[in-house]
């Protein structure tokens, strides 16, 4: 799936110029990281959770390990893999946005999460790493975010280690009609509400709900995933398929 036709690309259901939607999802972004948690403990009640703790299972994480947490946001997944990877090892938590890496730097700390975690300021798109720097980079409801997504899942590529594995965890396609229109009511009749009465921002949470829709299905991105190199690439449909966890391998 090549996103190379024109110089356009999609904000939800938008068509904007490309050049515009970094600036435009990093709005979304600042005006919900203060109330981030609280709104994902609300909106998918408490299930978020349970998907992370997935994640980091499949990770193959251990001591020592060096691991990039993209679009890290609170830090969830960093907190977790702080405490796996331990003294010998490292996390960074990078994100585009400077609201969410101040949130998720001021969480971590109060945790007392200091010893091995680093922030950076990064576009997933160039990442500022050399060639084979990471044992696992992990993407958690970032993805569907970036421009250009093909772009970002080479540059992942690149500064995985041989042997590293790259895990995205995004909304995806439920597998089941009746879950479907069901989840269709409520991404954009309850959630929208959720938004304005906790962030005071409806219009986000409009985005939100409708830039899942216009992420690639399960086969898709596994098919980008391969594209760029990935191999022994899989997925794993986590409640009934509204959110998928995409694993492939650099050898």
């Amino acid at each position: 799936m090549k996103h190379t036709q024109d110089n356009t690309t999609h904000f939800g259901y938008k068509t904007i110029n490309k050049q515009e939607k970094v600036g435009m999802v990093a709005e979304v972004f600042h005006s919900v990281a203060a109330k981030y948690d609280i709104m994902n403990d609300l909106m998918s009640m408490g299930i978020h959770r349970l998907w992370k703790r997935q994640t980091i299972a499949s990770s193959g994480v251990r001591k020592g390990h060096k691991i990039l947490d993209l679009a890290g946001g609170t830090g969830d997944l960093t907190s977790k893999f702080s405490q796996i990877t331990g003294e010998t090892g490292q996390v960074i938590l990078g994100d585009i946005n400077d609201s969410m890496l101040k949130v998720g730097r001021e969480k971590l700390r109060d945790q007392g999460r200091v010893g091995n975690i680093e922030y950076v300021q990064l576009n997933a798109e160039a990442l500022p790493f050399p060639d084979n720097s990471f044992d696992i980079i992990t993407i958690a409801f970032g993805l569907r975010n970036v421009t250009d997504k093909d772009k970002a899942l080479a540059s992942m590529f690149r500064v995985l280690k041989p042997g590293g594995r790259l895990l995205v965890l995004e909304f995806s396609k439920p597998d089941n009609e009746l879950l479907t229109k069901v989840y269709d009511f409520y991404s954009f009749n309850v959630l929208p509400k959720i938004g304005s009465v906790i962030t005071n921002d409806s219009e986000s949470y409009q985005y939100l709900a409708e830039s899942i829709r216009m992420h690639p299905d399960q086969e898709t991105l596994k098919g980008m995933m391969e594209e760029v190199g990935f191999e022994q690439t899989s997925y794993q449909n986590l409640t009934g398929g509204i959110v998928a966890l995409h694993r492939g391998f650099k050898y």
